[in-house]
């Protein structure tokens, strides 16, 4: 009987085993013929494998339909294989059925779906599903959005090594959102996606050498990562390269790289403006206008063009066209001067800040409070309390422009009957902690007068 059951048990485990060794040979025969670019070959062996339950094969199968490698493409098949992988635990085909939840791929879009499926991936550590469940909760798609949750999976992902979720950390850091406002934290993140050539990150990286952002200010740095971003087409870094040349901030003095760069921003925008783009037609005019002689009524033209899209999206609410459309009715550009066109918009725009600052936005408060001093949009009887009173709410959140503003409020004798070098002092090096270089400097100063 012993020996009737122990044969049993043999035969048992021997066909477990060419079953096994089967499937093996199958996935890898169809890695092998994949790899050659044999798709219809590659593609018979990986359902062989599939159909026994691997879940690889499986997810290469989905990939194959999805990309009619192979096989017609044909995106709910794609769905059908993602999703047995996925419910094998395949980290890999969770986040790309996540994507066809994403995109509505063979399946309806569903958001929620979406996230759930990123959520599954980025729990086993998969970089790339961390930061798209990142993105899911800086948007809301989904999920509730939640800049602390956003935070927390994009530096999952960075520390990975994901150049996009680097980038996007960076950013965080930058505007302190999901994070207390860190700018040397900022830069460091640029810096990490910059080094692995991510365009805006090299921008930023520019910048954050230009303005002190995390770093000493360092001219030639900015102009370094400025060329990189700019020899991959960014238009901004183009610019700014232009007027590094025209300035000499970095790099000495050179006309003929000023127009060289000056002109390649100007085709980019061109690009944008062509598309429809309204703060592209407007940039694309003011690069004519001011720094491309000779072009006056190309920039007529597109300053036209923009004040009609300008206007379709302020009257939506866009804030950022308000105000540039109130400035195109102040200087004229695109339509006929008219100062209450000016003041509708600019009140508009105020009145926007006013309700996300009373929300406790802190980017609101620290622009409201701008609006208050430069008097753009509001009661300017008492201008001087009220821009005090939202920068330093917005200050007091951590907001670092705010925190640098107000020392520069109490520094000088703005709407006070005396300066205030100690509260000066003390939002300067608030400022400074955040890591603002250019705040040690004033802080410094200040403090020699105390």
């Amino acid at each position: 009987m012993k020996n009737i059951i122990l044969s049993v048990v043999c035969a048992a485990s021997m066909s477990l085993s060419c079953f096994a060794s089967s499937v093996e040979d199958d996935l890898k025969k169809a890695e092998e013929l994949f790899k050659s670019k044999k798709y219809e070959q590659a593609a018979e062996f990986y359902l062989k494998a599939a159909e026994q339950g691997d879940a690889s094969a499986q997810n290469k199968l989905g990939f194959c339909y999805a990309k009619g490698k192979g096989v017609s493409q044909n995106y709910i098949e794609a769905v059908k294989w993602y999703r047995e992988a996925a419910n094998n635990g395949l980290s890999l085909a969770q986040q790309n059925l996540a994507s066809c939840y994403l995109h509505g791929k063979g399946v309806e879009a569903d958001p929620a779906e979406a996230a759930k499926w990123y959520r599954k991936a980025a729990e086993q550590d998969r970089a790339n599903a961390q930061y798209f469940l990142g993105l899911c909760y800086e948007k809301g798609d989904g999920v509730e959005a939640n800049f602390t949750e956003a935070q927390k999976w994009f530096f999952k992902a960075s520390e990975q090594g994901h150049a996009e979720a680097q980038y996007k950390l960076g950013d965080c850091y930058l505007n302190g959102k999901g994070v207390e406002m860190d700018y040397t934290e900022a830069a460091k993140w640029y810096r990490k996606a910059a080094e692995q050539e991510h365009i805006e990150a090299q921008y930023r990286l520019g910048n954050c050498y230009v303005y002190g952002y995390g770093v000493e200010i360092d001219n030639k740095e900015a102009v370094k990562w400025y060329l990189k971003a700019a020899e991959q087409g960014h238009i901004e870094a183009q610019y700014n390269l232009g007027e590094c040349y025209e300035k000499g901030r970095g790099v000495k003095k050179n006309y003929t790289e000023t127009d060289k760069w000056y002109r390649k921003a100007a085709d980019g925008y061109r690009r944008a403006a062509e598309r429809g783009d309204s703060f592209a037609q407007y940039s694309l005019a003011n690069l004519l206008e001011f720094k491309l002689p000779g072009n006056a009524l190309e920039a007529d033209i597109w300053y036209k063009r923009a004040v009609i899209g300008l206007s379709y999206a302020a009257e939506r609410g866009n804030v950022k066209a308000q105000i540039i459309l109130g400035l195109c009715y102040f200087l004229g550009h695109g339509v006929e001067r008219d100062l209450n066109e000016t003041t509708k918009w600019y009140c508009r725009a105020a009145e926007a800040y006013r309700k996300a600052a009373e929300r406790g936005d802190a980017e609101a408060q620290y622009e409201l409070g701008y609006c208050y001093l430069i008097g753009r949009g509001v009661d300017v009887d008492m201008y001087y309390s009220d821009c005090e009173k939202w920068y330093r709410k917005a200050a007091e959140q951590g907001y670092v422009k705010a925190q640098i503003a107000l020392g520069e409020f109490y520094e000088s004798d703005w709407g006070f009957k005396k300066k205030d070098y100690k509260e000066a002092a003390k939002w300067y090096r608030k400022a400074a902690e955040h890591g603002y270089k250019p705040a040690a400097a004033s802080l410094k100063k200040i403090e020699n007068k105390l």
